[in-house]
């Protein structure tokens, strides 16, 4: 009988991280479930902590797979789909909406899937992203949380269909992952973290609500910010590619 060979340790890591997302994200809405809505914010970020760490992870062990595709999709849409819409609906809109409620929450996990499905089979790594992407999507709702604004429950309702219609829409939004110590200017790359930093010192905890929006609102008016930061030469290189 011939004998198994185990599966290298170069692809166990990422994948161990993304299971990382995953824990996050079950647990995002077992807390929600029971009022926790702070603490249910908290766990998605720290699940989009895994989904920024695993991709890093298979880069540098050279531990990228199909499994591993398939399994990050699988997580973000649990993490970044199903967590932040429940803890959208708990937080805002509740049952006395009634079924408009319910259809603006799976609406947004519809067009979280439908945004991961298109992701995995369009996307060029050196190149913008086509749609809101929804780890961004997922972190605009839970930004509103986290700001801790009365939201009324149309309201919810609206910001969940527009995050959700700008998730499968084909506008351009800034792909930071093309971004590198020595492809960038100095002084912009500066300029956007000073900008940054300055919403956390003085918007505190509605300072992820205000970057968010300002994300989605770069991709609407059609400003890519890492093209921006970008050298001349680093940016022309990475446009023939795409």
């Amino acid at each position: 009988m011939k004998k198994r060979k185990g599966i290298p340790i170069r692809f166990i890591i990422p994948n161990a991280i993304t299971s990382g997302s995953v824990f996050c994200g079950v647990s995002s809405l077992i807390l929600t479930y029971h009022d926790k809505f702070i603490q249910a914010a908290v766990i998605i970020c720290c699940a989009a902590f895994f989904d920024l760490m695993d991709g890093r992870a298979a880069r540098r062990f050279g531990g990228g797979s199909h499994f591993g595709e398939e399994m990050d999709s699988l997580a973000d849409a649990i993490s970044f789909g199903v967590a932040p819409a429940f803890l959208m609906y708990a937080s805002f809109i509740g049952i006395e909406v009634g079924v408009l409620g319910a259809f603006a929450a799976s609406f947004f996990v519809l067009c979280a899937v439908l945004r991961l499905a298109r992701f995995n089979v369009t996307h060029v790594p050196t190149g913008p992203f086509q749609g809101l992407p929804s780890p961004a999507g997922g972190l605009t709702l839970v930004a509103f949380v986290f700001a801790g604004i009365p939201l009324t429950p149309l309201l919810a309702v609206a910001i969940m269909i527009a995050c959700g219609a700008l998730m499968i829409s084909s506008v351009s939004f800034c792909n930071t992952k093309r971004l590198r110590k020595n492809n960038v200017n100095k002084l912009k790359m500066n300029i956007v973290k000073s900008f940054v930093l300055i919403c956390f010192l003085l918007l505190r905890e509605k300072s992820f609500m205000a970057l968010a929006l300002v994300y989605i609102a770069t991709g609407l008016l059609s400003f890519d910010v890492a093209a921006w930061v970008m050298l001349p030469e680093a940016f022309e290189e990475d446009k023939a590619v795409i």
